[in-house]
């Protein structure tokens, strides 16, 4: 069979290529000869992917309404009912363990904030860098309340489905937030 050349860049889809989808890698379930890796759609056997700009709003959707503003219905519309949190300590699987993390993060910090430092969506992924924190109210990590204000570096990955967000990863600094809470003692500290 002959392999199907992009008039655009001369992208191949070899024979051996061509049953893979280009942006996941993921078995495709039929093929179009318009099918390249710079087209943000494509009907792939794990769900449809959605362009890349639609992930990124509904992940900036669900940081400003749901975390910044306390708005937990957005969860509802955004977050998969059986969505997977791979995130340590994180509030749970699903819609109502992210409804879960937004409730203690608001009540443990009274001006809670998020702010996205970087955003990176390829497929059905998207990569956040962002930095969160607020004034300390609440109990954090088994420990009263310092009335400091703190914030925490996250990195996120959110893995998207038909517009919903399926899975998540998240890594914290927990350490430094310790650290900016008065909590544990910095290692410079220690002399």
């Amino acid at each position: 069979m002959r392999a199907r050349v992009c008039r655009a860049c001369s992208w191949r889809s070899a024979e051996s290529y061509r049953r893979r989808c280009p942006l996941t890698f993921a078995t495709v379930s039929s093929y179009h000869p318009t099918s390249h890796p710079s087209i943000p759609r494509m009907n792939c056997k794990e769900g449809r992917i959605m362009s890349t700009s639609t992930n990124e709003a509904i992940y900036r959707r669900l940081i400003e309404e749901g975390f910044n503003q306390g708005n937990l219905a957005v969860c509802d519309e955004i977050v998969a009912a059986g969505a997977l949190e791979h995130q340590r300590g994180g509030g749970g699987d699903g819609t109502e363990g992210a409804k879960n993390t937004i409730k203690y993060l608001r009540s443990v910090f009274a001006d809670f904030h998020i702010t996205i430092d970087e955003l990176v969506a390829v497929g059905d992924k998207v990569w956040a860098r962002q930095r969160g924190g607020g004034t300390n109210v609440g109990s954090f990590a088994g420990q009263p309340p310092t009335g400091k204000t703190a914030f925490i570096d996250v990195i996120d990955v959110a893995r998207f489905e038909n517009g919903k967000m399926v899975e998540h990863w998240g890594v914290a600094d927990q350490l430094g937030m310790m650290q900016a809470l008065g909590l544990m003692r910095s290692p410079a500290a220690r002399t």
